[in-house]
């Protein structure tokens, strides 16, 4: 086992520190700033030579600033002779851009980031609820991707709801709301059966499932304008349910997404911090907030210790 050093960029400082915490260390000394012309400027101010380096910064807005930030504190890393580089990206940005849909003269971004990382030498990358698993086949490193799942789980139990119902937002998170509803001994499920018309435009369209005076529960891993969710929530009350709660791994929050929350019917979102999420948002009588530090320092504990990351979640 190496000496494990921590290191963080400008992207989730809190949640870097909260992590640092829990493994009773601190965060490396480095410069993360810009030059006056906004150009990217890193330098590593302490000793990492052979070190079990891992970098924690999320890819989230402005996307392409952190991206940078972290491609270049890795490189640093590497020139400095650090033994061993994990990236811990709590949100990958850019995973949304996995395909060429109809064969659209469109990039797969989510790859060229994928190989942007592995160029400059990262030996393996964390991360968390990735948002098409099979990014994973983009890297030519290990990638662990950890899941949110037991963090929410164990904030819904302590709601004590009688008669839950866990909702997929979409035909594509079913799979996700199957393993909760597992979770929560076995609770039924619901799908939305949306079409959209146009980005960041979500329409339902159908409901599949009986929630009529049940306590709903969607699950979905990004929150972007919110439109999906004040959808499916305003649907769900129609159809009778009791309540709405909607759990999101990565708060991205963006565009007309507070006007569309704080005038929904979803009487409470929770997110993690994977994206820090403004006052303006947290200020909301609706909005909460929980950590992904324990469950990400655990995982780093492993990764350092040479132990298994599926062992964390093979009780789920």
């Amino acid at each position: 086992m190496a000496d494990m050093k921590l290191f963080a960029g400008n992207a989730t400082p809190d949640l870097a520190k909260k992590i640092a915490d829990r493994l009773y260390t601190r965060l490396g000394d480095a410069t993360v700033d810009r030059f006056s012309d906004g150009e990217v400027h890193v330098q590593i101010n302490e000793n990492v030579r052979g070190c079990d380096i891992f970098v924690i910064q999320s890819t989230c807005a402005p996307s392409n600033d952190n991206l940078m930030e972290l491609i270049v504190m890795i490189d640093a890393l590497r020139r400095a002779s650090a033994g061993r580089i994990t990236a811990v990206i709590p949100y990958f940005g850019y995973a949304r851009q996995d395909r060429r849909l109809r064969s659209a003269r469109v990039p797969i971004t989510a790859k060229v980031v994928a190989d942007f990382l592995s160029s400059v030498g990262v030996d393996r990358v964390l991360t968390v609820d990735l948002h098409a698993e099979q990014i994973q086949g983009f890297f030519d490193v290990p990638v662990d991707n950890c899941f949110s799942s037991e963090i929410f789980v164990e904030d819904m139990k302590t709601l004590n709801m009688q008669n839950p119902c866990v909702v997929s937002p979409d035909m594509g998170g079913v799979v996700r709301a199957r393993a909760i509803a597992k979770l929560l001994n076995n609770a039924d499920i619901a799908i939305i059966d949306k079409r959209r018309p146009k980005p960041n435009v979500a329409e339902v369209m159908n409901l599949i499932g009986d929630v009529k005076d049940r306590e709903c529960i969607i699950v979905d891993d990004i929150i972007d304008t919110g439109g999906t969710l004040c959808k499916a929530a305003e649907a769900l009350k129609k159809r009778g349910a009791k309540s709405v709660i909607a759990y999101g791994t990565h708060a991205v929050l963006s565009g007309n997404a507070y006007n569309n929350i704080a005038e929904s019917q979803i009487d409470s979102l929770v997110v993690s911090d994977s994206i820090p999420a403004s006052d303006k948002f947290l200020k909301l009588k609706n909005f909460r907030e929980l950590s992904l530090a324990s469950m990400l320092a655990e995982a780093i504990r492993r990764i350092n210790n040479e132990e298994s990351i599926s062992a964390m979640f093979e009780k789920n």
